[in-house]
């Protein structure tokens, strides 16, 4: 990766887009600041003299094009994504440069899988949708617990969160999602996507230690019941949230994050546990870190670092975990996630209610 590409960031004044501009700046590419409101952007450039700025709208292909002229890649940061991420994809494609989202919106990540599967694929092109703390880094995950397999019965994620203050983009997409769901949640199991009324089951899940047994929501479904099925034969793809998350997320009185270090990042803290069974045999993975919305940025810039090197598996639509190296690429994100291979059994969660 060459010093000073520039990079476009759409959406750059969003909460996740200001720690991705950040630490485009800490790896020495130069971001081009890029989203809807003029205004904002011209506040985000107060903060990072002598950048690009570039206003764009998604309804406007003219604004778009301009935005990514000249730029090595583009990121997405700029939700509800079931809004932006056609338009953006289409202008990267025109542009002939590789496209990256943090989109953790279900049914928007779908939609980029459907509708642009074919058509990146023919032309050599990189779209990696939901390269974030939701979809991208439970993806990588299971891919590193996988190892040499490329079938499982069963694929679990479960998200230890301290706690989960919405960003007002979260509550956007969120709305969004409900909307298009018609009040129903979304589950993968017998290897399709199912639309589903009910309330969610209570389980306990085993966290490693410290965090130990939590109570968790189970089919609290994430990104990830599309990233991992877009290249692993798994039928059975379950996300879990711990409960006090899940209630800070639903609860409309929950302020959005505050700052507590010099970085912005929040005090929020995590466990993600990962556990695929095949055939009777366990395998786990698991991923600690800090503040989800922070921790997306250095997993974007390295996804841009080794798409733009040609440290990659293979082009079109791809997750992070076909198109990277998993446990290298987790391996790498060691200042800011510590990552592991339990090299041992665990329970399978029991469900309480």
């Amino acid at each position: 990766m060459e010093s000073g590409q520039t990079v476009t960031v759409f959406g750059a004044y969003g909460h996740t887009g200001r720690f991705v501009v950040a630490e485009l700046l800490e790896r020495g590419l130069t971001p081009v600041l890029s989203g809807r409101d003029a205004g904002k952007l011209g506040e985000l450039a107060a903060s990072f003299p002598d950048s690009d700025v570039r206003p764009a709208t998604v309804d406007d292909p003219a604004s778009l094009d301009r935005a990514l002229a000249g730029a090595a890649a583009v990121v997405n940061c700029a939700g509800p994504f079931a809004t932006t991420a056609a338009p953006v994809i289409e202008a990267a494609l025109r542009a002939g440069i590789p496209y990256v989202d943090v989109a953790a919106e279900i049914e928007a990540n779908l939609d980029t899988f459907t509708r642009f599967a074919e058509r990146a694929g023919a032309a050599g092109a990189v779209v990696v949708p939901a390269m974030a703390f939701y979809g991208g880094l439970g993806d990588l995950l299971v891919t590193a617990a996988m190892g040499e397999w490329t079938a499982a019965d069963e694929a679990h994620v479960a998200y230890g969160l301290s706690g989960w203050h919405p960003t007002a983009g979260t509550r956007a997409a969120g709305a969004v999602s409900r909307e298009r769901r018609g009040g129903r949640r979304v589950r993968y199991t017998g290897g399709r996507l199912e639309y589903v009324q009910g309330a969610l089951p209570t389980l306990e899940w085993p966290f490693p230690e410290p965090t130990g047994p939590r109570a968790v929501l189970g089919e609290f479904s994430m990104a990830d019941v599309v990233t991992v099925p877009s290249h692993f034969a798994v039928p059975e793809v379950c996300t879990y949230m711990t409960a006090e998350a899940a209630g800070e997320l639903a609860s409309p009185d929950t302020p959005a994050p505050s700052a507590v270090d010099e970085r912005g990042r929040s005090g929020q803290t995590f466990v993600v546990d990962v556990l695929v069974r095949a055939d009777g045999a366990e395998r786990r993975a698991v991923a600690r870190g800090r503040d989800i919305y922070a921790v997306t940025a250095p997993l974007v810039v390295e996804a841009l670092g080794r798409i733009l090197t040609g440290r990659t598996r293979t082009a079109g639509v791809a997750s992070a975990g076909e198109i990277f190296d998993a446990p290298d690429f987790l391996r790498a994100l060691s200042p800011h996630i510590s990552f592991e291979l339990p090299g041992r059994e665990a329970p399978a969660p029991s469900v309480e209610a």
